[in-house]
């Protein structure tokens, strides 16, 4: 097992690693709209921005990318936010079409409006 924490991004805010490699598997732990100063940023909008660069650069500390996605988890705040959530994951994966699961939660860390968790693996061809 091989703990992933990108420095380039955020810092974890819990006794986790933001991703653990397991053979070809890397499953990242559940990741919310925080820009580079591990500040959350306002508005579902900019959270998924956030969240998908911060996807992006612990994927690529393994040499993966979206593409390599074969599942996520997807929690929401709100479940009225689900349309303008699903507008923005279509927009960030292009034709990718991972497996997933979306839920309302009571509550995400912060008060995020979106947390989302994913595993990829190395041999998706």
């Amino acid at each position: 097992m091989k703990l992933i924490n990108s420095a380039k991004r955020y810092k974890a805010i819990g006794p986790y690693s933001q991703a653990v490699r397991v053979d070809n598997t890397l499953y990242c732990s559940g990741v919310i709209g925080t820009n580079v100063e591990g500040t959350l940023v306002d508005g579902i909008e900019n959270q998924m921005t956030e969240i998908m660069s911060n996807i992006k650069d612990i994927l690529a500390q393994e040499s993966l990318a979206l593409k390599d996605v074969v599942k996520t988890t997807n929690f929401l705040a709100d479940m009225n936010d689900f349309a303008k959530f699903n507008e923005l994951y279509a927009k960030a994966f292009g034709d990718h079409r991972p497996a997933r699961s979306t839920v309302q939660v009571a509550r995400l860390p912060r008060d995020a409006r979106v947390e989302i968790e994913c595993i990829a693996c190395t041999d998706t061809e």
